[in-house]
């Protein structure tokens, strides 16, 4: 549950940031250009600290670095809404997405660890505590902003509270501490170079690469589908609306499950049924005439969706040859990818071959990630579980 906790809190402050858009922008008085340039530089500085925060993990554990990004993150929240000026909240952003990409690689590092620790899949579990996370910070943020609480009053207390959660965490948090490679007898601080120095497997590409096709098909349904319907199969706003909300509520549902289902039928099934699954859903949503029923396939969709990505950094934390953490930092660079490619590239595509065309180009390239994906179908056991204040290690260990 503490690992589960780092999710819902990382996701409650990234989500709550998210939601507040509109009133940055009426806040700072952003223009267009302004609002795209703060999320690409968070992007990048998200991109960039994934890079620099896997040898770090490999150095200091996890758990160190989680303490810091806990405690450091609901400040930066609190501080975009007293910011001075427009150029100051940019750079602010920047900064929250450097912190949130580091949190991001060493929050799934930690899960991985766990997982070979306890040997019991928890990677679904934890995406659900993100999901339901973000699903509370818009529920939130909507009433707050109905009862007419300012900006700052928002974030500041929010701040606050995140601020306080985290702190309480820290301590609780499971160890990864740094131990040798499979295989190394030198000392740790040589370990910990071999670590950094660990090679772009064929595996870690193929997952990253699943990974990134599957970032792209998210944004599609997330980014586009409500555009889609409004525009293409003409549905109202609220209803066009409501192909979001089904989408996440069937990814938050089926993540709910998704950890017991590995454990009984074998990762590979679990993971080509749901890619089938969210096919086959994201093929009614897009060629049904009828919004009512493209909505459900949306729900079919993140239903099927659910599993892929958790179960994608399980198995990048089963490589071979080199620390999880610098792996699994590795995974969340292709994810970021898709998610900074994914509503762009299919922006470009619908100007050039029609938003239908585009969307429906989506459910084979999730058919592809399911066929590319060298997806081991190892089943753990599932009666033993780490306690939350267990030592984790996650040096490499042999598949």
């Amino acid at each position: 549950m503490t690992v589960i906790a780092v999710f819902f809190l990382n996701g409650l402050t990234l989500s709550t940031y998210i939601v507040r858009a509109p009133s940055f922008k009426s806040a700072y008085q952003l223009t267009d250009g302004q609002v795209g340039l703060s999320g690409l530089l968070f992007a990048l500085a998200a991109l960039g600290c994934m890079q620099l925060v896997g040898p770090l993990m490999a150095r200091v554990g996890t758990r160190a670095v989680l303490r810091c990004t806990l405690a450091v993150m609901p400040v930066l929240l609190a501080g975009l809404a007293v910011a001075p000026g427009a150029w100051w909240f940019t750079a602010g952003a920047a900064v929250l997405g450097a912190v949130h990409g580091t949190t991001d690689a060493a929050m799934n590092a930690t899960a991985v660890a766990v997982e070979q620790r306890g040997g019991r899949p928890i990677m679904n579990s934890c995406h659900a505590g993100w999901s339901v996370s973000a699903v509370v910070a818009s529920l939130a943020t909507a009433a707050l902003a109905h009862a007419g609480v300012a900006l700052t009053t928002h974030l500041v207390t929010a701040g606050a509270l995140l601020l306080v959660a985290g702190l309480a965490l820290g301590p609780r948090l499971p160890a990864a501490p740094v131990s040798p490679a499979a295989g190394v007898t030198a000392s740790p601080a040589a370990g910990a170079a071999a670590r950094t120095r660990a090679p772009w497997t064929r595996p870690l590409l193929l997952l990253g690469l699943t990974a990134t096709m599957l970032m792209i098909c998210e944004g599609g349904a997330l980014g586009w589908g409500g555009i889609f319907l409004h525009d293409v199969r003409h549905a109202s706003v609220s209803l066009a609306a409501a192909a979001i909300t089904a989408y996440t509520g069937g990814q938050a549902a089926g993540r709910l499950f998704g950890d017991r289902l590995a454990v009984r039928c074998g990762p590979r099934l679990v993971f080509r049924t749901g890619a089938a699954v969210a096919a086959a859903g994201l093929a009614a949503a897009v060629l049904a005439p009828a919004p009512a029923v493209a909505v459900a396939g949306f729900a079919l969709t993140g239903l099927g969706a659910s599993v892929l990505i958790p179960l994608t950094y399980s198995a990048v934390g089963r490589l071979p040859g080199a620390d999880p953490a610098t792996f699994v930092a590795r995974m969340t660079t292709f994810t970021y990818t898709g998610i900074l490619l994914g509503p762009a590239l299919i922006g470009w595509l619908a100007e050039q071959i029609g938003l239908l065309s585009t969307m429906t180009a989506l459910v084979p390239l999730l058919v592809l990630a399911a066929v590319v994906s060298p997806m081991d179908n190892r089943r753990p056991p599932s009666d033993t579980a780490p306690g939350v204040g267990d030592e984790v290690p996650i040096a490499g260990r042999a598949a």
